[in-house]
């Protein structure tokens, strides 16, 4: 049996992602969702979740993008002298890695975070990070200590073996540096998870057996859809894409992904990619039906 979670990452970035999100899931094979606590759209996002209750939310962790749902005062080494997140990963990890990001400040926001979502009365499925974050060392130890806390049954497993990679470039020729910096970024956050797998197994924390969407990010139309389709293996696997449409707010937000974001709507709605699920066997499901960890 082959069981696949589709999830859109994002909701509650915007309006315009939050329409295109619902659209992906009622119109197309989207299952699943996570929510930014912090996005500006919250309360939108909020209110279309609860117009479909088929959809799978979870909670997309964010300590790169914005203002802290906590105090400021509370989780002040997360933050730049603006009092916003740090904008790199990168600076994340450095500071973990020189003792100047303590991890009671991570796990404050984090926890903040989770229950901003819970107090809605959404019942969080699982959770994975903006930018990966969630999988950074350091963190991921924190987010295990969180989940557990906070009742959260699942989380992304974001170590991805991509197919279709030089396809992709070929369809794609001019964005040849950036797919396979996409490819090299993923093999670097797989190996900074090793070892991490028996933590996650440990916690009772349970996450799909295959992960894609590294790679095709920003290049996901109905051909690499097919692609991923056509390669999935035996057992449970997340695709992690990023639907919505295009607009001057979206642009506001400093996102890479805004016009690509429509081509990624258009696939997801596809009758052509919908009839392949169908033809392959393929049981989409959200993140409630995933298999325990391996």
């Amino acid at each position: 049996m082959r069981l696949l979670v589709v999830n859109a990452d994002d909701f509650g970035l915007t309006e315009s992602v939050n329409r295109g999100i619902l659209e992906a899931h009622t119109r197309g094979i989207l299952t699943s969702t996570t929510i930014l606590a912090n996005g500006a759209a919250f309360d939108s996002a909020v209110a279309l979740a609860r117009q479909a209750p088929g959809l799978g939310v979870g909670v997309h962790l964010n300590l790169t993008e914005g203002r802290p749902v906590a105090s400021p005062a509370e989780v002040s080494s997360l933050l730049n002298e603006h009092g916003r997140f740090l904008r790199s990963p990168v600076a994340l990890v450095k500071k973990v890695f020189t003792g100047r990001l303590p991890a009671d400040e991570i796990e404050r926001e984090l926890s903040a975070q989770i229950e901003k979502v819970q107090r809605t009365g959404i019942g969080v499925t699982h959770l994975d990070g903006h930018k990966h974050v969630h999988m950074l060392p350091g963190i991921l130890p924190v987010v295990l200590r969180v989940a557990q806390r906070c009742g959260i049954p699942a989380m992304r497993w974001a170590v991805e073996h991509p197919p279709g990679v030089f396809s992709l470039i070929r369809r794609n020729p001019g964005a040849a540096q950036k797919i396979l910096g996409q490819r090299l970024r993923a093999r670097v956050l797989a190996a900074a998870a090793m070892g991490y797998r028996g933590r996650v197994r440990a916690a009772g924390v349970a996450c799909p057996m295959y992960f894609f969407g590294v790679v095709q990010t920003g290049f996901l139309d109905a051909a690499a859809l097919a692609e991923v389709l056509w390669n999935l293996p035996e057992g449970s696997s997340e695709l992690m894409c990023h639907p919505g449409y295009a607009d001057a707010a979206l642009a506001a937000t400093g996102t890479r992904l805004v016009a690509t974001r429509q081509r990624e709507l258009e696939a997801l709605t596809s009758p052509a990619i919908r009839k392949l699920i169908a033809e392959l066997g393929i049981k989409l499901v959200n993140y409630r039906a995933v298999l325990p960890a391996r």
